[in-house]
């Protein structure tokens, strides 16, 4: 049974992530900034038995999530750290404010790296660990009216490679995972999807990730 750290786990890919790991047995602690949405998560994971913990972190600030760290491993080792919190704004880059630049830039990029760095030192200590980045396309190819996101996501992927080469004589196992926009509350605030009935479902992307979820740096979900 692994002890798993997951990101934004109040909603969408990380609550469906969390479902899916409880049901295979493994504990799971639900990280995020809103307590009353991964409250909902961790009572419906406890109503199937399941084992579940919830952490309060603005994973923006290096001294909270440090912090944060340090408890949850009073508590226990962890094994797995899912970087899935993230959050978007879209449009032409002239219509930009400031406040959505670095809500971004310090969410998706150093959010990841902040957590990375604070659990890195402590799968090493214990010889095994895995960290496995969120990514989405957006890390592959630029998008119109994206070109913020698009950069923070860019910018994971370069991290995430450069892990995997910086920890290839270790057992630390570093993955990315690509897939397209999926269905979930991150595009409730933007006109920017259409038709959100075309994307991909949370529940499906989820089940995917675990059934390749082997020791492979890279996921690909088209």
């Amino acid at each position: 049974m692994k002890r798993i750290l997951i990101t934004g786990a109040g909603s969408g890919l990380g609550k469906e992530l969390a479902l899916s790991y409880c049901r295979l047995g493994h504990n799971v602690i639900l990280l995020g900034r809103t307590r009353s949405k991964l409250e909902i998560v961790k009572n419906k994971i406890q109503q199937s038995r399941g084992k579940v913990e919830v952490a309060i972190c603005n994973i923006s600030s290096e001294v909270d999530v440090q912090k944060t760290v340090d408890e949850l491993l009073t508590e226990g080792n962890i094994d797995l750290l899912i970087n899935n919190a993230g959050v978007g704004y879209f449009g032409p880059l002239q219509n930009y404010q400031l406040p959505q630049i670095n809500e971004m830039i310090d969410t998706n990029i150093k959010g990841t790296i902040y957590l990375s760095k604070a659990l890195l030192p402590h799968f090493l200590k214990q010889n095994r660990g895995k960290i496995m980045n969120i990514i989405s396309t957006a890390g592959q190819k630029g998008k119109v009216n994206e070109s913020v996101y698009v950069a923070s996501k860019f910018a994971i992927r370069g991290f995430t490679e450069s892990l995997v080469k910086e920890l290839e004589q270790t057992p630390i196992i570093v993955t990315a995972v690509y897939m397209g926009g999926m269905d979930t509350p991150f595009w409730a605030n933007t006109n920017h999807i259409k038709d959100q009935s075309r994307l991909k479902n949370p529940k499906e992307i989820a089940k995917i990730i675990l059934e390749n979820d082997h020791n492979q740096n890279e996921i690909f979900i088209n």
